[in-house]
């Protein structure tokens, strides 16, 4: 009898890491900085913001979905798409730091644990780079979806997620309640918008790349939506009580600019309890899968236990 090894965790978050990292340093090298002299601001800035360091969170999550339902015909070739569709997300969601981080919204001055886009270069600089960081995602996706019906869906959903059914409409509807009071689901809608929707498209889009059937990729968006906005109640959490030294940004922001938050609706406990029953949720819609869906099942868990 053949005993199976636990599952390692951290070994496959960082080998996924050094893939995607590895990937898009390999882009930077190969495509930004072949770029004529005029163009170098731009792609510093780019690269800035791209190589700051960040959790890859949303690339993880579509290279895990498509894991889950792959079959063994995948091959290399398709783990390959999978994960420059997936890299591409993560230039999307680079993007939206930048923005939200300038001085017309959360007038941020840390990110990552070094000065904000806009800080290290200056402001119409950060908001080329964050557009040119998002039109370039969109060429990446569009050379690997476009090769297959369930690529041009996954394109969509991405596509559905960042605009302005999607993350776009979040950070709006987060600019307006600043100051104001909303009841509880108002403010799920809201962050289901802003940090759900691209999280969703993620696993989706990783689930289609693989051949995942309707009734896999419906279990997967149930899984998703729980864990997205299990997301965002631990960040309003550790925008509280999170260490600013492990966090690569400045803590208490929330409070300062009267943002509503779970803690300030709920408090910390009953927020906290909130996450752990959306988690709970999420590896409840991962009991049709087998032992392949262990990685989403950690991180699951990771985005209620992590610090930054």
């Amino acid at each position: 009898m053949v005993l199976e090894e636990p599952f390692d965790f951290k070994r496959y978050l960082e080998s996924r890491r050094l893939r995607i990292n590895q990937w898009l340093k390999d882009l930077i090298e190969r495509r930004m900085f072949q770029a004529g002299r005029n163009r170098r601001r731009l792609c510093r800035a780019m690269a800035y913001s791209l190589m700051a360091g960040g959790k890859r969170l949303r690339p993880i999550l579509c290279m895990a979905a498509a894991e889950t339902v792959a079959q063994p015909s995948g091959g290399p070739s398709n783990d390959l798409q999978i994960l420059e569709f997936g890299s591409a997300i993560e230039m999307i969601h680079t993007y939206s730091l930048i923005h939200d981080d300038l001085p017309a919204m959360d007038n941020d001055r840390l990110r990552r644990g070094q000065p904000t886009c806009h800080v290290a270069f200056d402001e119409a600089t950060a908001i080329l780079a964050g557009d040119a960081l998002l039109t370039l995602a969109f060429e990446i996706m569009a050379g690997v979806g476009l090769e297959s019906k369930a690529g041009v869906l996954a394109l969509q959903r991405v596509s559905r997620a960042c605009g302005f059914q999607g993350m776009i409409e979040g950070q709006m509807q987060d600019i307006e309640a600043e100051g104001k009071d909303l009841d509880i689901d108002a403010l799920k809608q809201m962050h289901q918008y802003k940090t759900g929707a691209l999280i969703e498209a993620s696993v989706a889009a990783g689930a289609l790349l693989a051949g995942g059937t309707q009734a896999q990729i419906a279990a997967l968006s149930d899984y998703a939506a729980n864990i997205g906005l299990a997301f965002q109640v631990t960040d309003d959490i550790l925008n509280v009580e999170g260490d600013p030294a492990l966090m690569g940004k400045a803590a208490g922001t929330d409070l300062d600019r009267e943002k509503f938050t779970y803690p300030g609706l709920m408090g910390i406990a009953a927020s906290r309890d909130f996450s752990r029953e959306l988690v709970n949720n999420a590896l409840q819609a991962l009991s049709v899968f087998d032992n392949k869906a262990q990685p989403l099942q950690a991180l699951a868990e990771y985005t209620i236990e992590r610090k930054r």
